[in-house]
């Protein structure tokens, strides 16, 4: 058992008189599964914040074993305001996968999270900017939403799965209709030292569209 996950259930038993992994995953609104997981890999950040809004553990303790269990502190993780929720940040190979499962990750899965308006799909998430491909607007550790069930339009951002059956984020352009009727599209980077790439050259599946873009700010 990870010593994360052991102090989750002890938490649960102390603080809400729950025992016992389904009863701990229902707390939670969790699958069995991911909870099941969590045994073997550790709870995640994100799932240590909703174990901290549901059952009253505070997450920084779950995480590390310091401090107080619950209550009687001030949190700088703020409980979600209504119309608000949490979305995952998924690695480039879970969102590879996306198009293929029917449940690709559990809220827990992500590697963080970010806050934002409950307005995208259910599985909507966030994906981290990785090298510079997409300069000068998009830099490395900038934050992108997406949201699969957006369809995209030409010139829109999308995030695709790409011969590496890992995801690529790119500019979006059409390019005509092929002789089965279907699409034929463009992933572009903005950083002209990269290759455009074609879906009739590659196989390329586009996963979601971009609703948002969060940009990292560095200090010099």
């Amino acid at each position: 058992m990870h010593p994360v996950t052991e102090r989750l259930y002890n938490a649960a038993q102390a603080l809400r008189g729950i025992s016992g992994q389904s009863a701990v995953a229902r707390a939670l609104n969790e699958s069995p599964q991911t909870v099941k997981n969590w045994e073997t890999r550790g709870v995640s950040k994100a799932g240590a914040l909703k174990a901290e809004e549901l059952l009253g553990v505070r997450a920084a303790w779950l995480l590390t074993g310091e401090g107080a269990m619950g209550g009687g502190f001030k949190s700088n993780v703020q409980p979600v305001a209504s119309g608000m929720r949490r979305y995952p940040v998924i690695s480039k190979i879970q969102a590879g996968a996306l198009c293929e499962i029917s449940v690709p990750y559990g809220s827990g899965d992500g590697f963080d999270v970010e806050y934002g308006d409950d307005d995208a799909s259910q599985w909507s998430f966030f994906l981290e900017i990785e090298g510079d491909s997409m300069l000068p607007d998009f830099r490395p550790g900038d934050r992108v939403l997406i949201d699969p069930d957006v369809t995209p339009r030409p010139g829109d951002f999308v995030a695709a799965r790409n011969t590496k059956q890992d995801a690529t984020f790119k500019k979006y352009r059409v390019r005509g209709i092929n002789e089965l009727g279907k699409e034929v599209f463009e992933l572009v980077p903005l950083n002209d030292d990269y290759p455009v790439m074609r879906s009739d050259e590659h196989h390329l599946v586009v996963i979601g569209t971009m609703i948002e873009h969060r940009r990292k700010f560095r200090r010099r």
